[in-house]
Parts: structure tokens; C-alpha cells; sequence
């Protein structure tokens, strides 16, 4: 080990913490470099390669950090100054939102991406999405299942009998083109060979946005991520071409999550809270619905989907 002046300064800075303050993350430049001191060898006394090294390429943003180096090799031991450095450097960082460091938009989605890969669908016998906005007395709160056999109900749709529960059909649907469970478990799990399936689906061009036309594909991957029942890995490919759209902005932290603004056209764009740990889109001001429509409000409009065993009442 070597540099240990850098290290004391380094540490010192880390364990700084000011009450009411963000503390140190893992993945900031600074607590990185102490990594990379700590695990710096002298080349006079390091032991010789005795296997390949691991390619250094990593796809997605990593932003949780360990105790182990990245080719698995365990850290030296550490004075006790740099060990509490280092435990300080962690422990706060679950004692702030994720908010606390800045992050770009893309950098949010691409979070997204990599949780999505671990978060399971789960399983039932319905689809159950329940999307809830502001009306002009009280919430207004819209429901719909789906079965996997393409039976269709919902409660409190547009122009239905409030509080009934109705079987209608509206099967799935991307930029027009009815879609499927079979055909959404078949899609690929690559950002690029996702967006190029969708492309080449059948659609109508007056359920495309002008994003769309011009192949960003905006609208599709919102709808996959938001309320389609998707599979864990293409969800994260969704999520990561999602992130490659010029002009995302991460507004800043907001309840549930950080505040997206994705443009959908020149003049209009979606604002949209995503919760980057749960791999989750919790509201929108426009939501893109599984049935092909739309849903605007001046505010928000929240959403939750789930598999359920429940019937529809």
C-alpha cells in the first residue's frame, strides 16, 4: 500500500458529516479514490498476474458499492482511521435519499435498468393496473384486469357507469399495434434490438407521437416500463433505451422518487416520477396507457400495476 498522505486527507474528508447534510457515497469520485488508494500496490512488492484480469467495460451506471474489489479480490487490511472512513462513507449514504448526490436524467434510467434485471414480475391470474388522478371533488380512481387469455374488466373507465365493474374489450397495444402477454415474454432483452422489434411492429400512425416518427420510440418504451406486464429483463432494456433519448432532465428529487422531463415533441414533454431502486414509474402528468391512450392532467396521475389472484368486483 502506498500514498498514505493522500489516504488521511482523503479519509478525513469522507467522514466529515454535518448534521441536516448529505454524507459520502460509495460512487463518489472522492470515496473512488480512496479505493483506489487502499488497493494501489506497490510495484516493487506486488505479486505477480497469475491469471487474465476481467475486461474493465461496465453497460449500466453502478451505484451500489461493496467491500470486495471489482475482480473479487478482498481489500487489504486498513489502519483503523481509513476502516471507520470507509463504514462512515456507507452508512450515511442509507441515511439519505437518493436525491443527495445529483444525477443526471439518464443516469436515473440507466439506475432503473440495472434493478429492473432483479425485481421478479411476480405471478396471478390477472393484470391489475389502477391509475389514480385528481378530480374536480375527490381522487379519481380507474381500474382494469386483464387475463392472460385476453378477458378484459374495468371500473370507473371513461364514460362507464361509476363503480360498476364491466367486461370490455381492450387488449394491449403499442403505438396502435395489439400486443400480447406471449408476444411482450418474447421480446428481445437489448436496448437496440428492442427498439428495432417495435419499430417493425404493425402501427398506426395516429398513435404515434412525433418522437416516434423520428425513432426515438419514446411513447412504446414509456408504455413497457409504465403499465404493461413486462418481463424483468426487457424492462431493463426498456429502461436503458429509454435513457439514450436526447433531452432527458432529472428536475430533482420529488416524493416517490426523481422527476424526469422527457420530450415527446417540440412543445410538449412528460413529466414522469421514477423510482430508480423499485424500477418504477409512480406518476405521470401524461400517462401512456396499456390499452394505446393517453391520460393527461395538469398534475399527476399516479399508477400501480400487480399480478393478482383476486377477482374483479
Amino acid at each position: 500500500m502506498k500514498n498514505t498522505d493522500e489516504i488521511d486527507a482523503m479519509t478525513r474528508a469522507l467522514a466529515r458529516v454535518t448534521p441536516g447534510q448529505p454524507g459520502g457515497h460509495p460512487s463518489d469520485a472522492e470515496a473512488q479514490t480512496l479505493l483506489i488508494l487502499i488497493t494501489a500496490e506497490d510495484p516493487a512488492t506486488a505479486a505477480p498476474q497469475t491469471r487474465p484480469v476481467r475486461p474493465q467495460g461496465v453497460r449500466r451506471l453502478p451505484w451500489r458499492a461493496g467491500a470486495v474489489g471489482r475482480h473479487g479480490r478482498l481489500l487489504p487490511v486498513l489502519g483503523m482511521a481509513v476502516a471507520a472512513a470507509v463504514a462512515v462513507a456507507v452508512i450515511v449514504t442509507s441515511l439519505f435519499p437518493l436525491a443527495a448526490a445529483p444525477v443526471s436524467g439518464r443516469d436515473v434510467l440507466l439506475m432503473a435498468a440495472t434493478s429492473a434485471e432483479h425485481i421478479p414480475q411476480g405471478t396471478g391470474t390477472y393484470w391489475h393496473i389502477t391509475r389514480t388522478g385528481q378530480g374536480p371533488d375527490a381522487p379519481l380512481v380507474e381500474e382494469s384486469w386483464t387475463a392472460r387469455d385476453g378477458r378484459h374488466w374495468s371500473r370507473n373507465a371513461p364514460y362507464a357507469t361509476p363503480g360498476v365493474v364491466v367486461g370490455d374489450p381492450a387488449p394491449f397495444r403499442l403505438m396502435g399495434a395489439e400486443i400480447g402477454f406471449e408476444e411482450l415474454e418474447g421480446l428481445p432483452s437489448d436496448p437496440e434490438e428492442l427498439k428495432e422489434r417495435i419499430a417493425g411492429l404493425p402501427r398506426h400512425d395516429s398513435a404515434m407521437l412525433p418522437a416516434d416518427r423520428q425513432g426515438e420510440l419514446v411513447s412504446p418504451l414509456i408504455t413497457l416500463i409504465t403499465e404493461l406486464p413486462t418481463p424483468a429483463q426487457v424492462r431493463s432494456a426498456a429502461f436503458e433505451a429509454l435513457a439514450a433519448t436526447p433531452g432527458v432532465k432529472n428536475a430533482g428529487a420529488v416524493e416517490g422518487g426523481q422527476e424526469l422531463l422527457i420530450p415527446l415533441s417540440e412543445s410538449l414533454e412528460i413529466r414522469m416520477v421514477v423510482d430508480p431502486e423499485a424500477a418504477r414509474v409512480t406518476r405521470a402528468n401524461i400517462l401512456l396507457t396499456a390499452e394505446g391512450g393517453a391520460a393527461m392532467s395538469n398534475s399527476y396521475i399516479s399508477v400501480t400495476t400487480e399480478w393478482t389472484d383476486e377477482l374483479p368486483r
